[in-house]
């Protein structure tokens, strides 16, 4: 089993079609993507040195690079280790030297922080700047063929925020991966080729794990030419690619709800707004459901889990009939299809209903 799987199978089935975008324009198909990725892949092992297991950082902003460097980890056979690039170098220090990270592929913004850190950190071998020249010998190295993995075997290093002191990071396997790819299709979507990711939020938490089950299908991941959230930007959006869905924090939904440019633009495009990781105040969801109609779900559980314990549906969101609405949408929903919940006491005996 190896997520990676998903980008050679689609670089045989859809070849021609658009695999990552930056804002309007194609970056690559499928084709190029899983070529591009089978090379990388292939420079990790043999320039690099690394071996299955070994553990690759990514620090770099939402661009297409990073997409290609997570899934060529994978295709190697290494573990991934998605590194918040708005974390203090203190912190980014502390998860490489943490999780073990044998390389470090950054963007340009983030070498002057990351650099030193080849010469502190025992384990830290390297430091790959892409794009930049040894990106490009990576891309232009002998493809090798994927590497088998098991389904217990570490893909993602999930490095929570630290809120309760340093960064923990929690161990995704393979099969955790895959489970809440298709717990995704179960709960909160189906997938169509044609249909879009919009990559707004950071691709190594919430916006990169709802990612994949849309890299599983075949849909495009269209990465904001901004960098962020921005009303116009995402509008125009809209507009370009179809079956648009994208993870939002609640702050990004109510950022987006009071936007002039949102509210005066054709929102077809828009599949769903998949929203968690705080409180959405009441007020702001009937906003937001006023402005984007009932194309909300919510999500409890975040990269631990990762992102499978509850949800309250579209459909849930949209029964605004139903005589305890207000109390369901401020609720974290139900269990999804692939977990099981309780609620316990501090001894873990279960709670009855209403506690």
């Amino acid at each position: 089993m190896n997520l990676a799987v998903w980008i050679e199978r689609n670089g045989h089935r859809w070849p021609d079609r658009p695999a990552i975008a930056v804002g309007d324009d194609v970056h690559a198909d499928w084709a190029t993507c899983a070529a591009t990725v089978a090379a990388v892949a292939g420079g990790l092992r043999s320039r690099h040195g690394l071996e299955p297991g070994d553990r690759v950082a990514i620090v770099m902003r939402n661009r297409p690079e990073y997409i290609e460097a997570l899934f060529a980890i994978w295709s190697a056979g290494l573990v991934a280790v998605p590194v918040n690039a708005r974390l203090h170098r203190d912190e980014i220090a502390h998860i490489a030297q943490h999780s073990g990270a044998r390389l470090m592929i950054v963007d340009e913004e983030h070498v002057t922080d990351t650099a030193p850190l080849v010469d502190d950190i025992d384990s830290l071998d390297a430091l790959v700047v892409a794009p930049g020249a040894e990106w490009d010998v990576l891309v232009h190295s002998d493809p090798i063929t994927l590497v088998d993995r098991a389904p217990t075997d570490a893909a993602w290093l999930f490095y929570t925020s630290g809120t309760t002191g340093r960064p923990k990071g929690a161990t995704l396997s393979h099969r955790n991966l895959l489970m809440m790819s298709l717990s995704y299709f179960a709960d909160i979507d189906p997938i169509d080729p044609d249909d879009a990711v919009l990559l707004a939020a950071p691709i190594s938490h919430g916006a990169g794990l709802y990612g994949l089950p849309h890299v599983a299908r075949g849909a495009v991941s269209v990465i904001p030419a901004s960098g962020g959230v921005d009303g116009e930007e995402i509008a125009s959006l809209l507009s370009r690619w179809s079956g648009v869905s994208f993870f939002a924090a609640p702050t990004m939904v109510k950022r987006l709800t009071n936007d002039p440019a949102i509210l005066g633009s054709d929102l077809t495009g828009l599949k769903t707004i998949i929203y968690g990781g705080a409180p959405m105040y009441l007020a702001d969801l009937t906003d937001a459901l006023d402005v984007f109609g009932p194309k909300l779900a919510q999500i409890y559980g975040q990269g631990e889990t990762p992102m499978t314990i509850t949800a309250l549906s579209k459909t849930d969101h949209a029964d605004r009939d139903h005589p305890r609405w207000n109390e369901r949408v401020q609720s974290v929903g139900a269990t999804r299809t692939d977990v099981e919940v309780r609620v316990v006491d501090d001894d873990g005996n279960a709670l009855p209903a209403g506690e």
